[in-house]
């Protein structure tokens, strides 16, 4: 759970997005503009977070008053072997590394529900995670070194996001509309029975923008609560695009 070290609302000095240029950095981009916070977006091309190179790079960059929300990650379908797990640990080393030398105010760090097991019928906070995969184990890792190293983070863990401006084409909302769009019919694995949560980007954006406006620490399971069945969505999907 999270604990609010601001007693209000209020607005984070500077926020400084690492990975800004993803489908959450893009989103969050736009909620800070609209509350007219300042910020900065950093894409890989203007730190590649898995060299050395970026904790200079990031030092020059970082203020002690910033806000940093960690999105920056090599996902699943950029690969799931341990050469994408050994660029995802570096990435978390070498932010760490900067934020000794340059200490910020805040740091929002993006994990994910894939910490814990996909048998459990029903997480929380509490949950004991328990990953199967190592994109899941490589977000724990990178967890846990953000909460040991630097005392005023927050970790949020969303669940399956989804929204117009996604770009993986993961299974679920986001290609399912695609496929209903382009053929006109959706394929499912199996009969579609398995079951999960999702939760619309806008809705997530918000939440991130009550933990750095309250300046929150702990851990979050970023969810609607409600879990829907593949074969469900891909009716209702289905219906939209008639």
């Amino acid at each position: 759970m999270l604990t609010h070290l601001n007693e209000g609302s209020e607005n984070p000095v500077r926020v400084v997005l690492l990975g800004g240029n993803g489908f959450v950095g893009k989103e969050l981009s736009l909620f800070l503009e609209k509350k007219n916070i300042p910020y900065v977006s950093l894409s890989s091309a203007d730190v590649d977070l898995t060299k050395e190179s970026s904790v200079d790079r990031l030092v020059s960059l970082l203020d002690e008053k910033d806000s940093i929300v960690f999105l920056s990650a090599l996902t699943p379908d950029k690969g799931r072997g341990l050469e994408a797990f050994e660029k995802n640990i570096a990435m978390g080393i070498n932010v760490l590394k900067a934020l000794e030398i340059k200490p910020v105010s805040h740091l929002i760090y993006f994990s994910s529900d894939a910490i814990y097991s996909m048998n459990e019928s029903l997480v929380s906070e509490e949950t004991i995670p328990n990953p199967e995969d190592l994109y899941g184990l490589m977000h724990l890792t990178r967890e846990r070194m953000m909460q040991f190293s630097f005392k005023n983070t927050a970790v949020v863990r969303p669940t399956l996001v989804y929204g117009l401006g996604d770009t993986h084409n993961s299974y679920g909302p986001n290609r399912f509309r695609r496929m209903a769009q382009e053929k006109k019919e959706i394929t499912l694995f199996g009969g579609g029975e398995e079951k999960r949560d999702h939760i619309f980007v806008e809705d997530l954006v918000n939440l991130v923008g009550d933990i750095l406006m309250h300046k929150s620490v702990g851990a979050l399971n970023a969810v609607t609560g409600r879990s829907i069945s593949y074969f469900d969505l891909a009716k209702a999907v289905g219906s939209l695009a008639e």
